[in-house]
């Protein structure tokens, strides 16, 4: 997805590890950095813009990106350790998924979502989901299913121990793997879109309790539930409730 590669070492050096985010003395208010995000992740790119790009991600959706905040490519990567190319590169890419705005010579702004903006996207990915998952209830074969226990029981890790950032790529996970089963590629690229939007924070929201996260990811062992049961009405239900959630 994120193919770009900038580094401001040699080929050869190692690519740096982000670091978790915090303010950089002598910025005026509303130009920072701040916070430890939670536990880092495991690096699954090697581009330095890769690595970032997964940085911000994960600090949008554990919060530590404020909506309505700007934060400068400099003092960003200041902090990571590399130059402000591959942050500002990375951060044009959050900008085309709409979780950040550009602000011109200061940086970019969180974007302070809407719960009618919320809600707008479970709309639209219900009307996009919700028939397809019906299809493949009728079609996929109850084997095919179960082989995505693991990934529902994932879910389920995550939401136990409240880390909001690997719930959120593991719900992803598992909604991509089942829409795979569609064999429709431009549909799993437009979904995960979609998905990914739905889990930028709302601006002055609720904060997300781990029992919210434990509640939703039991939904993902009941839609596998009634899908190997091809029970259609209690699928159409469940994924209904469950993009209601925001999730």
């Amino acid at each position: 997805m994120e193919q770009g590669r900038t580094r401001d070492a040699a080929p050869s050096d190692p690519a740096p590890e982000p670091h978790g985010l915090d303010r950089v003395p002598g910025q005026t208010r509303g130009e920072h950095t701040h916070g430890e995000p939670p536990a880092p992740r495991l690096v699954r790119r090697h581009s330095v813009r890769g690595q970032i790009l997964d940085a911000l991600r994960e600090a949008l959706v554990g919060g530590e990106l404020v909506p309505g905040e700007v934060y400068s490519a400099p003092a960003l990567g200041a902090r990571f350790g590399v130059s402000a190319t591959p942050v500002r590169e990375a951060m044009q890419q959050l900008a085309t998924e709409g979780a950040v705005e550009v602000v011109p010579n200061r940086g970019f702004r969180v974007t302070a979502r809407t719960p009618r903006e919320l809600a707008e996207l479970a709309e639209v990915r219900a009307l996009l989901e919700v028939p397809v998952m019906l299809r493949l209830a009728r079609t996929v074969p109850a084997d095919r299913w179960s082989e995505l226990r693991p990934l529902a029981e994932a879910t389920s890790a995550a939401a136990a121990r409240g880390d909001r950032a690997h719930y959120a790529e593991s719900d992803r996970v598992f909604h991509r793997s089942v829409l795979a089963l569609a064999g429709n590629q431009q549909l799993v690229a437009l979904a995960e879109d979609l998905h990914r939007r739905s889990q930028w924070p709302l601006v002055a929201g609720p904060a997300i309790r781990r029992a919210d996260l434990v509640a939703d990811a039991a939904e993902h062992s009941a839609l596998l539930d009634a899908l190997i049961a091809q029970d259609l009405a209690v699928v159409q239900s469940l994924v209904r409730e469950h993009f209601t959630g925001g999730k």
